[in-house]
Order: C-alpha cells, then sequence, then structure tokens
C-alpha cells in the first residue's frame, strides 16, 4: 500500500524547516493528507543542504530532506513580498491544517498570526512546533535536537556514570516533537469534522521530550528518587541489560521470575536460583553487577547469534545488538515493508529508500505516494488549484512572489 486513505481529502500546508516539522508533515501525507510544502523560492528548506552526500546537498536535494519529505509537493512563496502574501492568503482559504516551526511571533510578524486566522478561517488546525512552546521565559529562544536532550535530562541519564552526559545518537527530541505534532493534528482534526472548529496546536520539543521519559521521570516525580545514567542496565529489575557474549553483545530483559528462571535453565545455571542473592527480583537488583558476571561466565562460552536463536523461542526477552544496516536488512523489517523505493528527483532515473509509516492500515505497510519534491516543482499546479490564471503565475514570478 502506498499512501493511506485515513487523512484523504486533508489539504496541509507544511511550512517547517529540517527535522521536527518535516516529519510531522511526513506522516500526515504517509496517512494520504495532501501535503502542500511551502519553501522559500531559490533555497526553500534548510534541509535540502544537509546530509551526508555533499554533492545531493549541492543540488538541494539533501538526504536529511529526501528523509522525510516524499509524498509531499512543493510551491515557493516569498511571504515577506505583499504579492506573496497574497498568494498564501489564499492557499489557506482552501486548507484545513498550517504546520510551521518557526520561533514563535514569526508568521505573527508576518500578519498570520493565529488570532488574526482563527477569526478569519475558524476551521483552520493551525499546528505550532517550537523547542519550548509558545510561552513561558524561553519561548523565544532558538534550539535544535541536541539543545532539547541536554534541557530534557536525557543527556544526564544517557551512557555510563563515567561517560554521562551522553547524546542519544539520533535526533530523539525532533523525532518526537514531529510525532506529537502530526498526533495532535489528528486529533484535531476529528474535533474539526464533528463541530467545525479549528486548533491551536503549541507543540514544544521539551515538553514532548519529558513526556516519553517514562519511569526516568516517574521515578523522580513519585519515588523522589534523582535518576542516574545507568548505561544499559535497566533500574526497573535484573538481568535485565546488555551482556557479552563470545563475540558480541546480547540484550537481556529477564524482568519476570519466570524469566529468570527460564534463562538459568537455558544456561545450564539452575544453581543461581537458589542463590539468596537472586531469589527475588529486588535481590537481583541490589547485586546486579555479580549477577551479570555469573551470567556472563556462560554466554561467553557461545555467540551471540546463537543464544538469540536459543532463547527466541522460550519466552525470555532477548536479542543481539545489531547494527542500524542488519536492522534494515532483517527478516523482520523486511517481512513488514517498513522501507519502500521511489524514483530519485536528481532526474538521473534512479531510485532511493525512504522509511513509510511505523503502523499497517487493514493489515498492509504504508509507504509514501510519490518521491520528495524539487524545490517549487508544484507551484504552478498548485496554484492553478487554487485560481490563478497562467498570467497570474508568470506576473507573480516576475515580481519574486512565488
Amino acid at each position: 500500500m502506498t499512501g493511506a486513505p485515513l487523512l484523504s481529502g486533508v489539504r496541509v500546508l507544511d511550512l517547517t524547516n529540517v527535522l521536527a516539522g518535516p516529519f510531522a508533515g511526513y506522516q500526515l501525507a504517509l496517512l494520504g493528507a495532501d501535503v502542500i510544502k511551502v519553501e522559500v523560492p531559490g533555497t526553500g528548506d534548510l534541509a535540502r543542504q544537509l546530509g551526508a552526500d555533499a554533492e545531493l546537498s549541492r543540488q538541494g536535494l539533501g538526504i536529511s530532506f529526501l528523509a522525510q519529505n516524499a509524498g509531499k509537493r512543493s510551491v515557493t512563496v516569498n511571504l515577506k513580498s505583499p504579492a506573496g502574501r497574497e498568494v498564501f492568503e489564499r492557499l489557506l482559504a482552501g486548507a484545513d491544517v498550517l504546520i510551521e516551526n518557526f520561533r514563535p511571533g514569526v508568521l505573527e510578524r508576518l500578519g498570520f498570526g493565529w488570532e488574526r486566522l482563527r477569526e478569519q478561517y475558524p476551521g483552520l488546525v493551525y499546528c505550532a512546533v517550537s523547542g519550548f512552546g509558545s510561552t513561558g521565559p524561553d519561548s523565544r529562544r532558538p534550539a535544535y535536537d541536541q539543545i532539547i536532550q541536554g534541557l530534557s535530562g536525557i543527556m544526564s541519564v544517557t551512557g555510563t556514570p563515567q561517560s554521562a552526559p551522553l547524546r542519544v545518537g539520533y535526533p530523539v527530541c525532533d523525532s518526537i516533537g514531529g510525532l506529537a505534532a502530526a498526533f495532535a493534528v489528528a486529533g484535531a482534526l476529528v474535533r474539526k469534522q464533528r463541530t467545525g472548529q479549528g486548533a491551536f496546536l503549541d507543540v514544544s520539543m521539551l515538553d514532548a521530550a519529558l513526556s516519553t521519559m517514562g519511569w526516568v521521570v516517574s521515578n523522580y516525580l513519585i519515588g523522589d528518587r534523582e535518576p542516574e545514567p545507568m548505561g544499559n542496565e535497566n533500574p526497573t529489575s535484573a538481568p535485565s541489560g546488555t551482556f557479552a557474549t563470545a563475540d558480541g553483545m546480547l540484550n537481556i530483559a529477564a524482568n519476570r521470575q519466570e524469566q529468570f528462571e527460564t534463562l538459568c535453565s537455558v544456561l545450564g545455571r539452575e544453581e543461581l536460583l537458589a542463590d539468596p542473592r537472586f531469589r527475588t527480583r529486588e535481590d537481583r537488583k541490589r547485586h546486579r553487577e555479580t549477577l551479570r558476571e555469573e551470567l556472563e561466565l556462560s554466554l561467553r562460552k557461545r555467540p551471540a547469534r546463537e543464544w538469540d536463536e536459543l532463547l527466541a523461542t522460550t519466552g525470555v526477552p532477548a536479542a543481539r545488538v545489531v547494527s542500524v544496516p542488519d536492522a534494515l536488512a532483517s527478516h523482520q523489517v523486511t517481512h513488514r515493508g517498513l522501507v519502500s523505493e521511489v524514483p530519485s528527483p536528481a532526474g538521473d532515473g534512479g531510485s532511493l529508500k525512504v522509511l513509510g509509516l511505523p503502523t499497517h492500515i487493514d493489515g498492509s505497510p504504508v509507504n509514501p505516494s510519490s518521491r520528495p519534491p524539487l524545490l517549487g516543482e508544484h507551484t504552478d499546479t498548485v496554484l492553478a488549484e487554487f485560481g490563478f490564471g497562467a498570467t497570474d503565475i508568470a506576473r507573480l514570478r516576475a515580481e519574486g512572489a512565488v
């Protein structure tokens, strides 16, 4: 399945840049929305210049852009010009959703603040994604993923006591912020369908990051225990962490008593069950390092893959620690159809691989309906849909409005 029909008929204006906002728009496009990416003429989304392939970045097709903009249409509009603002006004009149991730106040200064738009377009769902949200003492501060990782406390609990604070190895806060935005938009669209009422969605990446930190936060809020970095250990149970084998690392999460008993049986270490240091979950947590040493005496006798295969059918949660290429090539990910190929926008006849929706709909995977767009590729088509004639479009282009 390519684009899913869940949001068919919904039109989204995507004014976002780089990752958090574009990722939100990408999820909506995968769900079937018509996502119109509104970009600055000449330069477009900054992500067009970002990524590991310098030549693609030079062409305005940076890998960072290609990763989360398939299935969208690109139009260029100069919001700093009077004519460009008139174009955008007409786009707004036909839109269900507006997503932007400028610093709070930027669109308001251009004449498109929420208070004005709410009066003129009462059914509009306006989603603003920013580092800190639109209110509060830090609302105007700039923020990228790493800034939010630090301020959320994520870095303080990542790594070992010796290596922390440590950045998570991918832009987790951008991704979480994008998912939070897409989720909120979907909810607002349900209310819009029922009542005709739009919404102002104020998404804070900092709030979103903290809201996903689960037991790290609740152990402090409820248990009054300040979180500490524990490396690959799970503070709620033992053995639950990453263990050395003969040739690599194996994650084991034997969090339940019966799982620990089964693990000891598979390892041939039934005597550990009678050891008073390991009898209960709390006993094992108090002696987690000693337990690790005992388990690794057995685990180091076989490769990680063998232990993975032995434990896979026992009910004990366990699996190898693998690389990103290995994860993408795994039988499970391949079976689910998460990765799909779309034509390359570079015009070389090639293709590129992108990730689809992490949810199957009606039993099928969901992938983008079209390739990532060239900058302004759909300007003429989209403007024509909104009532601009060929003469109007030529004039707008001559004036630098599009």
